[in-house]
């Protein structure tokens, strides 16, 4: 027969795993984290559990299906906050394939090391500026508030309201493209008109090659007015990752 100090102990075992299950869909999956080794990871993860986890929250003794179950809804839960972090990530990609679409430099493309695929310069610069601003901005920090704020609202094993969670996706998929473009959109402009320009030239002197012509014009242009954008741009790149926080804080009040 159980002591009480022992089924205290494995309700205790249960909620950290429970915890852990939530940080682990979190961690494991928030671009900022991907690119740490692995053993770091799951340090991570095991100390910031032991930091959060409270009093039980369901007994140790329930069946072992349903212990199963709440093991996988707690990882998507964690999965679903790391989405946001996702979407702010994106939203920095989406902005620079605007200006590799236009420039051309989807014709070559180089080892972006966060996901060990080829993408364009612009989009592998902007992934890894997208690290350095989250970093900056104190966005690991208000990550783990987040998450903090989310546990004391919504403990392990207690139900999510279905609202939060269709509310929440659309509101930050919606925001990827708007604060993508934002970010960006001097850049394109000037693009634009670059695009024009050379347009017009094609039309009145045919003899010329504007494509061979247009690459190393749009190509300067392009980096250019990124140099002259690059401090303004601040201002767009902070609003990415406080809108998603901000979407986290109003859905666990």
């Amino acid at each position: 027969m159980n002591t009480p100090t022992l089924e205290a102990a494995q309700d205790g075992l249960v909620a950290f795993l429970l915890v852990s299950m939530r940080v682990t869909g979190l961690v494991m999956l928030s671009p900022p984290f991907t690119s740490a080794p692995r053993f770091v990871r799951i340090a991570f993860v095991l100390a910031f559990s032991a930091a959060l986890f409270r009093a039980p929250a369901v007994a140790a003794d329930i069946d072992l299906g349903a212990l199963l179950i709440l093991f996988v809804e707690e990882f998507l839960r964690g999965t679903l906050m790391a989405f946001g972090v996702i979407v702010g990530f994106a939203a920095f990609s989406f902005g620079a394939r605007l200006i590799d679409v236009q420039v051309g430099f989807g014709l070559g493309q180089v080892l972006d090391p966060s996901t060990q695929r080829p993408t364009p310069v612009l989009s592998a610069a902007f992934t890894l500026l997208a690290s350095v601003v989250f970093l900056a901005t104190d966005g690991h920090h208000m990550m783990l508030r987040g998450f903090a704020l989310g546990l004391e609202r919504f403990p392990v094993a207690a139900p999510w309201p279905t609202e939060f969670m269709g509310q929440g996706v659309f509101h930050q998929v919606q925001g990827l493209f708007t604060l993508g473009l934002a970010m960006v959109a001097p850049v394109v402009l000037c693009l634009v008109l670059v695009e024009l320009g050379l347009g017009a030239m094609a039309r009145n002197l045919p003899q010329m090659n504007v494509f061979v012509l247009g690459i190393p014009i749009k190509v300067l242009s392009a980096l250019t007015a990124l140099a002259v954008w690059a401090l303004a741009m601040s201002t767009p790149m902070a609003r990415v990752f406080e809108s998603i926080f901000r979407a986290w804080e109003a859905s666990f009040r």
